[in-house]
């Protein structure tokens, strides 16, 4: 009986132990964007309904809460929440900014992601280049990450989206 509490006990400790809440996810586009430039990294757009959306909540828990996408994520992109709560109140103009980008961007259903480069095209608009799109994926922190790599790997050269915003 010992041996089963202890057991058990050890399990919930590691399963603590290897999520992580340390993920730094921005909620002002601009300024994310600043930082992507500056990184030299690309954004990572989280459409969310982080109060109502399950699938979204699902992702945050089998996926974003982990340190594999922490490490990840550090190295790779820039996070940006772009949240749709139902009761979680909200500055009007993060409001205002993620109605806007979820129309540019074709958002119907959450969780959606967008992985997308900044890029400046005159002195007062920046393009973003559409890496690649991804939702919620089956399979856990690991799975989820070589789907996105698969984007961030895509030749930039190639025939991609964009759309305009103004700085």
């Amino acid at each position: 009986m010992k041996n089963t509490i202890f057991l058990i006990l050890f399990l919930v400790v590691q399963n603590l132990n290897s999520q992580t809440q340390e993920l730094k996810w921005h909620t002002d586009l601009k300024e994310a964007i600043n930082i992507s430039m500056t990184e030299n990294k690309p954004l990572l757009l989280f459409f969310t309904g982080s109060d109502w959306c399950g699938w979204c909540v699902r992702l945050k828990n089998e996926v974003f809460n982990y340190d594999e996408f922490t490490k990840w994520s550090d190295k790779n992109v820039v996070l940006v929440e772009l949240d749709f709560p139902r009761r979680k109140q909200q500055l009007e103009n993060i409001r205002q900014q993620n109605r806007e980008l979820a129309s540019m961007f074709g958002v119907s259903g959450y969780p959606t992601i967008w992985l997308v480069n900044p890029q400046i095209k005159d002195s007062s608009k920046i393009n973003l280049f559409k890496l690649g799109k991804l939702g919620y994926v089956a399979g856990g922190t690991n799975k989820w990450i070589s789907e996105a790599e698969k984007f961030l790997s895509f030749n930039k050269s190639s025939n991609i989206q964009s759309t305009g915003i103004n700085k």
